[in-house]
């Protein structure tokens, strides 16, 4: 095959694509939530997503080195004291999803309850 000719094609299909009238989208940045944490809670304590479309998630540890752990959205995001720390998911089941603290931070540590509601993108 000749290599040259590879980007001859590619600009013909971009012209014929652009005048079908078929539109291509582009990936839309994932919206971004802050959470932060600190000794014991998370603010805010619950947050709604939908399936599907991706989210960034943004914890802020505000004084001692903390966690968000959601099992069940795979989640473990450890934030060391007076940082920030990010990841982006995509749920693809809906439900509610039950979040604490994975790092002892206290004797309210057992305390700290985050809960992620996915509800259907559509």
């Amino acid at each position: 095959m000749n290599f040259k000719v590879v980007p001859k094609l590619l600009s013909i299909a971009a012209i014929l694509v652009a005048s079908s009238g078929i539109v291509v989208s582009q990936t839309q940045a994932p919206t971004t939530i802050e959470i932060h944490v600190k000794r014991y809670a998370f603010e805010p304590a619950e947050i709604t997503l939908k399936k599907g479309e991706p989210v960034k998630l943004e914890v802020i540890s505000d004084d001692v080195t903390h966690s968000l752990r959601i099992d069940g959205l795979k989640v473990n995001l450890k934030v060391p004291a007076g940082t920030t720390a990010d990841t982006v998911i995509t749920p693809q089941e809906t439900g509610d999803f039950a979040g604490k603290c994975g790092v002892f931070c206290g004797l309210g540590h057992g305390k700290m309850k985050f809960t992620v509601h996915v509800v259907d993108g559509k």
